[in-house]
């Protein structure tokens, strides 16, 4: 049964559709590649490719002696898509999460102003810390 499985998963890879790869963009040759690691965890890559393509990041381990060591990495690409557009990007990934950065990527909308008027009012009116209300409630 397991070689079923595998047969069908290989006859299915084997008929995948891949009309849409540019032939040329398949067969690139890479025109450049260097990689180097260091014991302490840290790294940098960089490639290139005949076609346009090309990548470099580098990453660091940030205290590597604590409790709560985290990986702080950098980096870029860019490429050309297939409708012709040059893509570039690049990004950080550390304890603040993932920061693309790109003007392929879309951006938010503007708060509203009364939105933001409420945000700043709600910063400087923080609730109180012992959980009394600050704000004495008035009937009749």
């Amino acid at each position: 049964m397991k070689f079923f499985a595998v047969f069908a998963v290989a006859l299915a890879c084997a008929a995948a559709d891949v009309k849409h790869l540019n032939h040329d963009d398949f067969h690139a040759a890479i025109v450049k590649s260097n990689y180097d690691i260091t014991p302490e965890g840290a790294f940098q890559y960089a490639y290139e490719t005949a076609n346009g393509i090309y990548a470099q990041s580098n990453g660091q381990v940030k205290n590597a002696n604590s409790d709560y060591p985290t990986l702080e990495v950098s980096g870029n690409y860019k490429y050309t898509s297939p409708e012709g557009v040059p893509v570039e990007l690049s990004y950080t990934a550390d304890e603040n999460g993932y920061q693309p950065v790109g003007a392929h990527l879309p951006v938010a909308h503007p708060i509203p102003e009364a939105i933001a008027r409420s945000l700043a009012y709600i910063a400087a009116h923080p609730p109180p810390v012992d959980g009394k209300s600050a704000v004495k409630p008035q009937f009749g």
